[in-house]
């Protein structure tokens, strides 16, 4: 396959609408809330979750040409676009942050993109942080030998990611009173946002420390849209210090949350979610008789498979305080 266009799009086949999961959570049911899992996951087996929605309107466009995208060390988005290089027959490049790697052994995220034929080029820090500005962007692409390529920015987050999110909100509208997801870059829930009907809103858990990221999904909105769109909120409590870190209690929760309920729980996104939304419904967030949506956007890498749930029920095991927020028991 040379190029791409649409119709190469539909052979790689993918499961939309994604599945819809309900679980029975006790922590839930005590508050009754009802919990279902919008298994984005299951989207793609390369092209894993959001990812889909995201990228595929850019890749839509490419007609050919090279693909140069941008990410860290162990980026999802990355790893997906170079993924979908392989499968369309496209040229991928990826600009990784911290020139420092380039000496290296790869590790196993970066060594899936290069396996897969994305052209890796590192960075130092600084040039990466202005990587949006044309001049530095001319250089880097002529540095890649890529001039004419199409441009997606970190995350995926870009106007035409962000309408292809909007069907996301349109999937879930009839099903879910609150939709929540982790958020990074924000193009998933601002795309999401614009898709649910009036009534029905969106609530982001970023992962990243900062407080900007309001004002990002703002800017994603007007030029997607022209304007704000939908109803949606953020609660920065959860980021557990920042992009890709944890905590012993994190793990702990998504442990527990695996062996609950059999899903493998994807950790810098999925697990903040997750545990966002426990936290929530024990602080009474949600009226009974609510039903929530939680957004699974991804699954853990390298691919791992979660324990059974147990037969006799879910586990009512003690669980640290993972991060952000104030966790307690239910007495309820």
């Amino acid at each position: 396959m040379t190029g791409t266009d649409s119709h190469d799009l539909a052979a790689l086949r993918p499961r939309l609408p994604s599945p819809l999961q309900e679980v029975a959570d006790a922590r839930f049911e005590r508050r009754g809330v009802r919990l279902l899992l919008k298994r984005d996951d299951l989207i793609h087996p390369d092209l894993v979750g959001n990812k889909w929605r995201k990228l595929a309107p850019n890749l839509a466009t490419a007609a050919g040409r090279t693909v140069v995208t941008f990410g860290g060390a162990y980026s999802n988005h990355l790893r997906a676009t170079a993924a979908a290089g392989r499968l369309l027959g496209l040229s991928t490049v990826g600009v990784v942050r911290g020139e420092e790697l380039a000496g290296r052994p790869l590790n196993p995220s970066l060594a899936r993109c290069a396996a897969d034929g994305m052209r890796l080029r590192f960075v130092d820090r600084a040039t990466y942080r202005r990587k949006a500005e044309p001049d530095v962007l001319a250089s880097l692409l002529r540095a890649a030998d890529a001039e004419d390529a199409v441009v997606v920015p970190e995350g995926g987050s870009n106007p035409a990611a962000v309408r292809g999110c909007r069907a996301l909100g349109e999937e879930l509208g009839g099903h879910a009173d609150v939709v929540a997801l982790a958020c990074g870059t924000g193009g998933t829930l601002a795309g999401l946002a614009a898709g649910l009907p009036e009534g029905r809103r969106a609530l982001g858990i970023p992962v990243l420390k900062g407080g900007f990221l309001g004002d990002d999904i703002r800017r994603l909105q007007e030029r997607a849209f022209g304007g704000p769109r939908g109803d949606w909120s953020l609660d920065d409590r959860f980021h557990c210090g920042g992009y890709a870190r944890t905590t012993p209690g994190l793990e702990s929760f998504a442990d527990d949350f695996e062996h609950r309920h059999g899903l493998p729980v994807e950790r810098v996104y999925v697990a903040k979610a997750l545990h966002a939304l426990v936290t929530l419904v024990q602080e009474g967030a949600f009226p009974r008789g609510t039903t929530v949506a939680a957004v699974v956007t991804g699954r853990p890498f390298p691919d791992r498979a979660a324990p059974d749930a147990p037969p006799g029920g879910p586990s009512d095991r003690s669980r640290r305080r993972p991060c952000g927020g104030r966790e307690r028991p239910d007495r309820s």
